[in-house]
């Protein structure tokens, strides 16, 4: 490229980006965390706003979540993956990497139940998934992952 040339302008790279856990409730600003915004803000419509009350829900239930920009779509990590999220057509879809180890008294996983390993949750417009019940699965999610189980970035 010739010298002062203009060089185009590049998104942060997505795969693997990580975000600091959260310890407080000020606005994320890494690059991880600003990507989940753009994508709330570009998904905006009921999807927008399911998937950044599922992000919240997932914060407060654990303070100490990783979250990751992987597989173009946010991923909440503590000792490895807890779960991720995807927008879809007509659900907003939080898939638990080992959700079939994790107690669902409630029943809200609602998806995949014939996997041996994950469990899912899709959430269709209009519907509500209980905040107490989210956040003792994300608890139950992190337990399971235990301390020594990595931080999830290869998984």
């Amino acid at each position: 490229m010739p010298k002062g040339t203009p060089r185009a302008s590049r998104s942060p790279p997505e795969a693997g980006l990580r975000a600091q856990p959260r310890a407080s409730k000020a606005a994320p600003t890494d690059p991880a965390s600003r990507l989940i915004d753009h994508r709330i803000r570009d998904l905006g419509g009921w999807r927008g706003a399911t998937l950044a009350r599922m992000r919240a829900l997932i914060r407060e239930a654990d303070r100490e979540v990783t979250e990751v920009w992987k597989w173009t779509n946010p991923v909440w990590s503590h000792h490895g993956i807890v779960c991720t999220g995807e927008a879809c057509q007509k659900v907003v879809k939080l898939t638990f990497a080992h959700g079939a180890e994790v107690p669902d008294p409630w029943r809200l996983f609602n998806t995949s139940l014939e996997s041996e390993t994950r469990r899912a949750i899709d959430v269709r417009e209009g519907e509500e998934v209980g905040g107490r019940e989210l956040e003792a699965l994300v608890k139950a999610a992190v337990a399971r992952n235990g301390p020594g189980d990595g931080d999830g970035s290869s998984s």
